[in-house]
């Protein structure tokens, strides 16, 4: 491997000090159509081996667009398919950094052969093994389909990523809109990470941390943080995830991923001691670091915020990641735009909850109003335990509502009375809990150790209990 070429220094940065291993250094093209000479390319373009990052194995390819573009032809993607068929037999992630011109023109046929020879790789590893792409260059065209078929993608903020260029698009010039940007391909939640190849090649190995090596493993770190901490920003910050959802995280540490899209739903994990685990949840509001809200964001489920949701639930069912809901939603998203794909987003993240057979934890943070409160994990399609907090509300709809029609024709004052009694009867935590449809109330302070309670005692779960026969 060239340690001084852009590929070799990214794979030496990400992996641990020392640890790569190089496969297929002797490799290079076969083709000598239009006077291409094998010798001129290198390792045909593509470094791979493995390595391992804080001592687990994964296997990394990174494209050299030193060497003919990092064009992908024939040997190129035999050596990223041999790659994939280690990472299968011995149960690690694959990491893929992309850098290329593209498709190689001068190997035609071949070169299309050979790159859908990887998208047919990356389909049978999906489920089986967690595989992460990152941008440092150039990724277009049929390439550009190699960071959609992974779990997790990341790009610097000087890549470009596309199918079509920018300037191919009709109407448009890339000083217009540079949809290949990351910037955009952050907004349509393409990429999941963006920032400099140094914070994109840190953030891959934060993101490793918290992943298993194969869906046969259960992902778990050592946990140095006190376990009965009292979690003291939970209530003011429940409109904003990242600072809620951390205040009850090991360390405080929340991994949020496709922040820039869909921000009303916030995905991402964290460890409850030790055990990685999935987050879904409803964002209102976002704070700044002085703790004022920065920005604010309808309490409803949007079809871009459920479609997010939906795959993340899916990878962490597919993992044995645990998933914990914390439910802050007041209905769906109301606008022509938005009707058109929500009942198709809804019910795909519905499913999503239903279908998923690891331990599922719901949280009531606040107002859970409506049918919306269905479709975000809730005890009906499955989830395992629901904790509220005492003030937090669960209704089929807002008080002042249902009274304005259980009263229509009567007067102001009725109607009041009407939505007081409404919203102590239907709306309370206390009436959902005296129905089964709450578990626990749980004070804010207390809800870190009582996660972690839930999710210690859901590690046996299983969907299918075999037996033999019964015993009275």
């Amino acid at each position: 491997m060239s340690s001084s070429s852009k590929a070799g220094i990214r794979i030496t940065s990400l992996l641990d000090e020392n640890s790569f291993v190089e496969i297929g250094a002797r490799v290079t093209a076969r083709t000598t159509d239009f006077n291409q000479k094998p010798e001129q390319a290198p390792s045909d373009g593509v470094i791979t081996g493995y390595g391992v990052i804080d001592g687990s194995l994964v296997y990394v390819y990174g494209q050299d667009a030193s060497v003919l573009g990092g064009s992908v032809g024939e040997m190129h993607a035999k050596k990223i398919a041999n790659l994939y068929d280690l990472a299968m037999r011995t149960g690690a992630p694959v990491i893929g950094l992309i850098d290329s011109a593209g498709i190689r023109l001068q190997e035609s046929t071949d070169a299309l052969n050979a790159i859908g020879s990887i998208y047919a790789k990356q389909a049978a590893a999906s489920g089986v093994i967690p595989q992460i792409t990152a941008v440092f260059g150039s990724c277009g065209g049929g390439l550009s389909l190699f960071p959609a078929l992974t779990d997790f993608s990341f790009m610097a903020d000087d890549a470009k990523l596309f199918v079509n260029a920018p300037n191919t698009l009709a109407g448009n010039v890339e000083s217009k809109n540079d949809t290949a940007s990351a910037k955009a391909k952050a907004a349509c939640g393409s990429v999941d990470v963006t920032g400099t190849e140094e914070e994109v090649i840190a953030a891959i190995r934060e993101l490793v941390s918290f992943l298993p090596s194969n869906n046969d493993e259960i992902a778990f770190n050592d946990c140095e943080d006190d376990l009965n901490r009292a979690s003291e920003n939970v209530a003011a910050g429940r409109k904003d995830p990242s600072v809620a959802v951390a205040d009850v995280a090991d360390d405080g540490v929340f991994f949020e991923v496709k922040k820039a899209f869909a921000p009303e739903m916030a995905i991402g994990f964290i460890r409850l001691n030790g055990t990685t685990v999935g987050v879904v949840a409803n964002r209102s509001a976002s704070f700044d670091e002085n703790g004022k809200e920065a920005e604010t964001y309808e309490a409803v489920l949007t079809p871009g915020g459920c479609y997010k949701a939906e795959r993340f639930v899916s990878f962490c069912d597919a993992f044995n990641i645990p998933v914990v809901s914390f439910t802050n939603v007041q209905g769906f998203k109301a606008c022509e735009r938005a009707e058109t794909k929500i009942a198709d987003a809804a019910a795909k993240l519905a499913f999503a909850f239903a279908d998923a057979d690891v331990a599922k934890v719901n949280v009531i943070l606040g107002s859970a109003v409506g049918s919306a409160v269905n479709v975000m994990n809730s005890k009906a399609l499955g989830a395992d335990l629901t904790i509220a907090l005492p003030d937090a509300k669960i209704g089929i709809m807002d008080a002042k509502l249902a009274a304005q029609i259980i009263a229509d024709g009567k007067s102001a004052e009725e109607i009041a009375e009407t939505a007081k009694k409404f919203d102590a009867l239907q709306n309370s935590i206390e009436s959902a809990a005296a129905r089964g449809y709450v578990d626990e109330i749980v004070e804010p302070a207390d809800l870190r150790k009582y996660l972690i309670g839930a999710i210690e005692m859901l590690y046996t779960k299983q969907t299918v209990v075999e037996k033999k026969h019964g015993t009275v």
